[in-house]
């Protein structure tokens, strides 16, 4: 019987990758589906409800460009040890939080443990992503991403049957420190230090094989902020509709349709399901575009422009059924349409910034963190006001217009250096 072949370590960078990805949104995203536990045990209306599922987004959006700083200058392997060991910790000691304050409290820890995640790892792929494969990379990171969004509500629903809700966060913040420690074990900030990488693999990456020395030159601020604002501006377009959905979805379903928490989090996790396709479908087919054109523009704007639009045609039916069937569709139709922009969107700040890359991606996500602050507060402020569990998409629906207009403003294809 043949030996099996080991995968090469270019492959299992970027599966620890994705694995970060679905553990990070895991963590992120528990919180809705125990949302209507909190709420009855601690006495919540909607509206602190939202200001608690808001908490994750301040320091979030404060740590996107220090994140993203850190990891260009310090490299990926310890910024994200340390970045997991705060997530997961935080995680673990929400389950032990007893009341409103001490529960936002733990949440910001776990944005800040989270908020320079993404760019950070945007900085791993600069170094181990061949320059055609990076959308694909981030399609495919994104969709596990969504991966954790769909498999976190039935998840959470079993383990708040089994253990509640506090039990719960115990023991998803337990799994994520399993990862840290094999991140630490694993990755080298430059492939060539890796024992087990072969020349031919080398051959592949940015610099054609030469180590990737962890940059430590200063970063032009302004000049870098002031490229990377159409991105960021057109990324929060995308970023209210992603927290909407990830913060007030399973609260949609089990009051506007008065299921109880297992049947709600089921359809939650189908719609998320729908985004999981997207995320990767994007990525490959930008690549593609790019490596039968060579225009960034096309690869990257086209597609981002496309799946915004087809995401406001989908959203449209949800203000004209009540149908639960038609609903679930269009709401995953509109899903998986928003993630098409995220492999294309991501892939951005690599082809603008180059070595700058995890400040670019810090600055471009800073846009969905903000994003992460006001959508869910909004949400919750509109429903109590109103009782109108629909409304609130009217929102989501502007800002996909206006990403739509603003794609063509990013210009992908002028390299910043």
């Amino acid at each position: 019987m043949p030996a099996l072949k080991r995968p090469k370590p270019t492959t299992v960078v970027l599966g620890l990758l994705c694995v970060m990805y679905l553990i990070t949104y895991v963590d992120r995203v528990n919180i809705s589906t125990a949302a209507d536990s909190i709420k009855r045990e601690l006495g919540l209306s909607n509206t602190q409800l939202g200001v608690l599922q808001s908490a994750f987004g301040y320091p979030y959006l404060l740590f996107q460009i220090f994140g993203g700083w850190i990891g260009d200058r310090f490299g990926p392997r310890r910024t994200l040890f340390l970045c997991g060991l705060i997530w997961a910790s935080a995680t673990i000691l929400t389950g032990f939080a007893g009341g409103l304050t001490t529960l936002f409290v733990c949440r910001l820890l776990v944005g800040i443990g989270e908020g320079a995640t993404f760019p950070v790892a945007t900085r791993a792929m600069q170094s181990w992503t061949a320059v055609g494969r990076r959308g694909f990379a981030q399609g495919l990171t994104h969709a596990f991403a969504r991966l954790g969004n769909a498999v976190t509500p039935p998840i959470v629903a079993w383990l708040i049957l089994v253990v509640e809700w506090r039990g719960s966060f115990v023991a998803l913040g337990c799994s994520s420190l399993v990862w840290v420690l094999i991140w630490v074990w694993y990755f080298r900030d430059t492939p060539a230090d890796h024992p087990a990488i072969t020349p031919a693999e080398l051959d592949m990456l940015p610099n054609h094989g030469a180590p990737a020395k962890i940059v430590r030159s200063r970063v032009p601020w302004g000049a870098l902020t002031k490229r990377m604002a159409p991105v960021t501006i057109v990324y929060f377009c995308y970023g209210w509709t992603l927290w909407l959905y990830l913060t007030w979805l399973p609260s949609y379903f089990l009051h506007e349709y008065q299921y109880d928490l297992r049947k709600s989090a089921l359809f939650t996790s189908a719609v998320f399901f729908a985004g999981v396709v997207g995320d990767y479908l994007g990525g490959e087919i930008s690549d593609r575009i790019l490596q039968s054109t060579g225009d960034l523009q096309k690869a990257r704007r086209n597609v981002v422009m496309f799946g915004f639009l087809g995401s406001f045609v989908c959203l449209v039916p949800v203000f004209l059924t009540h149908d639960l069937v038609l609903i679930i569709v269009s709401l995953g139709a509109a899903f998986f349409f928003a993630e098409i922009v995220i492999g294309p969107m991501w892939s951005i700040p690599m082809d603008i910034a180059g070595k700058f890359s995890g400040t670019a991606a810090g600055m471009m996500n800073t846009g969905s963190a903000l994003a992460a602050i006001l959508s869910p507060i909004a949400f919750g402020y509109i429903i109590d006001r109103s009782g109108n569990w629909q409304l609130p998409f009217v929102g989501s629906l502007a800002f996909l217009l206006i990403g739509a207009v603003l794609a063509p403003t990013m210009h992908p294809e002028r390299a910043f250096e």
